[in-house]
């Protein structure tokens, strides 16, 4: 049972890399981080587009991992008709997981990324994004965020 949840996992993450979604400039977006991995290379632009407190569309464009396109293109599907609230919400879900391995609360797709505790180098890879998000919905996209101060 194990090696197969693992093994659709490993498809979904490679699916996303492969063909990620939302993987488009939105000219229209209401805000936008940048962030950086300086370990692996990782390099990506967030963008949301916000009615009122929830965000109505979201994509990002970008260079870098597996993991980390993947997480950026699944955060991206994840986060559209929520609010700020329940995006630092999961924010919250996802960085716990992502660190820990244990799935607190309703996250969705987003569990595929739950194993990549057991690879502490690629835990900056798969959280990138997130900070990102987080920068961008507090205004703070002028600078790149970076996971160079993630606990790893």
């Amino acid at each position: 049972m194990f090696d197969d949840l693992n093994d659709l996992y490993q498809q979904v993450i490679l699916d996303h890399c492969k063909r990620p979604r939302n993987f488009h400039e939105l000219p229209n977006a209401s805000c936008s981080a940048q962030g950086h991995n300086p370990l692996c290379g990782d390099q990506l632009k967030l963008f949301l587009a916000l009615e009122g407190e929830v965000i109505k569309d979201a994509s990002f464009v970008g260079s870098g991992c597996c993991i980390s396109k993947a997480s950026a293109s699944l955060l991206t599907e994840s986060v559209k008709g929520k609010s700020r609230a329940e995006v630092q919400k999961l924010f919250e879900q996802v960085h716990e997981m992502v660190m820990t391995g244990d799935i607190k609360g309703d996250v969705g797709k987003l569990a595929v990324f739950a194993g990549v505790h057991n690879f502490p180098a690629r835990v900056k890879c798969a959280i990138l994004a997130w900070h990102a998000v987080m920068a961008a919905l507090k205004g703070e996209g002028r600078q790149p965020v970076t996971t160079e101060n993630e606990e790893s």
